[in-house]
């Protein structure tokens, strides 16, 4: 949450937490870092907004701690997490401006050292810290609105988060780092860095980590991560060579939302997941550990840059990314599949049989002990007050069958799958004429993959004693793949005398996307080719920096963005409505960034269009939740936002040992409506209302220092008023969210101890409730105060 503060840290240069990327003096690196670590980019002639983390931003989150919640101190920025060290992918939300991803929307572009992500969305996306560990990431960079015009993502309708890896040491060094916390946190990170070797051509470092965690309501959450990663930089044939590989391998039980404002003011500290297995199948859907999501994710690239002559520059790139997933609930009845015929024992439940695709015959709550299915007492009336406020239909409640009835349920297993490769080149030409220098610059980016998704559903074996499932399936409820491919092109010209600098650009998106049923590949309404293309997007601005006012830089940016068709929009088609149109954005900024050295600010004004915003159109109402998908009607253009604010980020170094950083942001996104009153009402669409999740105000201060062989920071961010559901009568109240962290080097114990270093890190201070993440007109509760204790050596 600290900006400067690293000019501070780097006095502590031997601490094991400094992750700078070369092995200069104590002294060199503190120089060095007050130029580079800074939050507000300066001197660069962007005509567009952006921000970096920092260092200190790191050391207030634990290493256990998923490396996203290192943004959301900048400006613009709000990122929230169900779980407090980020284990659940589920419940994790990032939102800039008026853009958001989450759980039911990808509009902000994710890039992992400048290449893509493969989309960010739960049902086979993959976050930055699926590919990243926390100890061997680099700055993130943040570019709010207009955004690079060359960056590389299918989501970046907002802008680009871009997360970097950190490069290796000039110097071998061997690392180990132990980190013990609330809810049983733990976690293990050895890195080895091979130092400068070929001449001091080539350098490398290789990681492994692994660690655990429970949840933080009831304890039954059984959280693990995996994580092994190597970079290598190198320069051979005078090419710049830059290659990387990563494996993650992560289990994760899921928080469920809160669903309505009586339940936060009940207990807003329970998301009403239980950790203990009761033998009802209405009440067990809720067991904690039913609610999994299992992820792999390997990630290989090679980047290469050369410059072939004088101002003429190359680079490229090549990578594959491949993952495979699962995600797990546990419905409270089983699918009836097959036609037994009446008085025959199920199929279903007595297992060995699969059934694919087909049709439902409907549900089965409780069978006899010969396996045939039974219906409740005439007249009996359900007495199920939990999950969800209970349930009026007496199938799902035991005291409405005989004594001797056998409850039945399903384990659920959506499985995700997602292979792609791609390669990118881009030239860069800067020449020199006279009075004015200018640059041109044109790339190319194609990626090809496919996305697999099927469901399948297990008997559970004996739903009176736990969630052990038969491993045969005895339904695969569906089978689907997308095939689909990427092709952008984009130029660029960039022209700069004097104190202005200009930029004018065009690009373009070329996606096309294959919907392949497996159980019915003739069928043409279920087989068939999407092909969408943007139109011609410009993208532009201008920047002063007036040399009579030394670190001024004044700018103004527009560009034009635009998001292909993903592939869950075919997942059900919606043959009345027809496929929705591509999402689009048009964003405009001003702005102003000022440096003196000790001072650094910006002030940002932005406005936002956000056009044919996708949105979900159910067609049908559903109790509880809907496993089998009965209500979804596909997706619908359902109008968009309109988003304008000013962004206010300022960070002063006092001196060597203080540092202050503050942030505002205010934010005005309203709803727009469809153009059509009667589907707006419809599809629940309410004109005119603010963005859920969205506060209209944010304020971040924050404080770092260091003295001898001591430091620490602390932060405050205050999030105004959010509203929760479309309708906006359900607030999320404002609320302050305090961070701290405090660390020493074992110098000031021992000099035996100088290449060892310790850190407290406690995340909500004051152990506040607020709603955190919002999603689909509900929200998941916040962390509770979090302390984890970090030891790093060095060797």
């Amino acid at each position: 949450m600290s900006l400067l503060a690293s000019a501070s840290l780097a006095l502590y240069a031997t601490s094991a937490i400094a992750q700078s990327a070369d092995s200069a003096a104590p002294n060199d690196q503190a120089e060095q870092r007050r130029e580079m670590d800074t939050v507000v980019i300066i001197g660069q002639a962007q005509t567009y907004s952006s921000a970096e983390s920092t260092e200190a931003m790191a050391l207030q989150q634990a290493p256990v701690s998923s490396i996203l919640a290192q943004v959301d101190n900048l400006p613009g920025v709000l990122v929230s997490e169900g779980d407090t060290f980020g284990f659940d992918d589920w419940s994790t939300g990032i939102a800039v401006r008026g853009f958001q991803n989450n759980l039911g929307e990808q509009q902000i572009g994710i890039t992992v050292d400048g290449l893509p992500n493969g989309g960010s969305n739960y049902g086979g996306g993959s976050k930055a810290n699926r590919y990243i560990d926390t100890q061997n990431a680099g700055a993130i960079e943040v570019s709010q609105g207009t955004a690079d015009i060359a960056s590389l993502s299918n989501d970046a309708l907002g802008g680009t988060i871009n997360f970097t890896t950190r490069n290796p040491e000039d110097e071998e060094r061997v690392r180990v780092s132990g980190t013990l916390g609330d809810f049983e946190a733990q976690r293990f990170y050895l890195a080895y860095d091979t130092g400068s070797f070929l001449n001091d051509t080539t350098k490398a470092w290789f990681s492994v980590s692994s660690q655990t965690a429970t949840d933080h309501i009831e304890g039954s959450a059984d959280n693990r991560r995996d994580h092994y990663a190597a970079k290598l930089v190198s320069t051979l044939f005078d090419i710049d060579w830059t290659a990387y590989a990563s494996y993650d391998d992560a289990a994760e039980n899921n928080y469920d939302q809160l669903y309505s404002e009586a339940d936060w003011q009940t207990d807003p500290n329970s998301d009403r997941l239980i950790g203990n297995w009761t033998g009802v199948p209405y009440v067990d859907q809720s067991y904690r550990q039913v609610w999994g999501t299992l992820r792999e994710n390997s990630l290989l690239y090679l980047k290469a840059e050369k410059e072939v002559a004088e101002g003429l520059k190359l680079k490229g790139g090549v990578y594959l990314h491949n993952m495979d997933g699962r995600g797990d609930w546990a419905p409270p009845y089983l699918v009836n599949v097959t036609d037994d015929g009446a008085g025959n024992a199920e199929s279903e439940f007595l297992g060995g049989e699969r059934v694919m695709g087909g049709s439902l015959l409907g549900q089965l709550f409780f069978v006899d002990p010969n396996g045939v299915a039974l219906s409740p007492e005439a007249g009996c009336q359900s007495s199920l007050t939990f999950p969800y406020g209970g349930t009026s239909n007496a199938a799902y409640d035991p005291a409405c069958y005989p004594a001797n009835a056998i409850p039945v349920s399903s384990y659920r297993h959506t499985h995700y799958q997602r292979e792609r490769y791609g390669i990118t080149a881009d030239i860069e030409w800067t020449k020199t004429f006279d009075a004015f220098e200018n640059m041109l610059r044109g790339g190319v980016w194609y990626e090809d993959g496919t996305r697999y998704e099927y469901r399948d559903w297990h008997r559970i074996i004996d739903s009176r004693v736990g969630p052990e499932f038969d491993s045969l399936a005895y339904w695969v409820q569906y089978d689907r793949e997308f095939p689909q491919n990427t092709f952008k092109w984009y130029v660029e010209d960039v022209v700069s005398f004097g104190d202005f600098t200009f930029r004018a650009g065009v690009k373009q998106f070329n996606n096309s996307i294959d919907r392949v049923d497996n159980f019915d590949p003739q069928n043409p309404d279920k087989n068939f080719t999407l092909d969408s293309e943007s139109d011609v997007l410009f993208s532009g601005g201008a920047s002063w920096a007036p040399s009579a006012v030394p670190g001024m830089e004044m700018f103004v940016g527009y560009a034009e963005n635009y998001k292909a068709i993903p592939d869950s929009v075919l997942e059900v088609i919606n043959v009345d409505a027809g496929i929705p149109d591509p999402e689009t954005s048009e964003n405009t900024e001003v702005g102003l960034r000022y440096s003196n050295g000790r001072l650094r600010g910006s002030l940002v004004y932005f406005d936002t269009t956000f056009e044919n915003r996708l949105f979900p159109a159910p067609t049908a109402t559903v109790e509880g939740i809907d496993y089998l998908e009965a209500s979804n009607g596909g997706y619908i253009n359902g109008g968009g936002i309109d988003s304008t604010g000013v962004e206010l980020a300022g960070e002063f170094l006092l001196n060597d040992n203080l540092t202050f950083f503050g942030s505002y942001t205010h934010n005005d996104a309203k709803i727009l409506g469809t153009g059509d009153s009667v589907l707006d009402g419809l599809a629940g669409i309410a004109v005119g209302n603010k963005v859920p999740g969205i506060p209209d105000d944010m304020f971040v201060l924050s404080a770092d220092f260091t003295k001898g062989n001591f430091y620490g920071g602390a932060s405050a961010k205050w999030v105004g008023d959010r509203f929760v559901n479309l309708s906006n009568t359900w607030t999320a109240d404002s609320y302050v969210d305090t961070d701290l962290y405090l660390g020493v080097s074992g110098s000031a114990l021992s000099g035996d101890l100088s290449n060892i270093d310790f850190r407290l890190t406690v995340n909500n201070v004051f152990d506040q409730d607020w709603l955190a993440g919002i999603s689909g007109n509900a929200a998941w509760i916040s962390a509770p105060r979090t302390v984890a204790l970090t030891v790093t050596a060095d060797f």
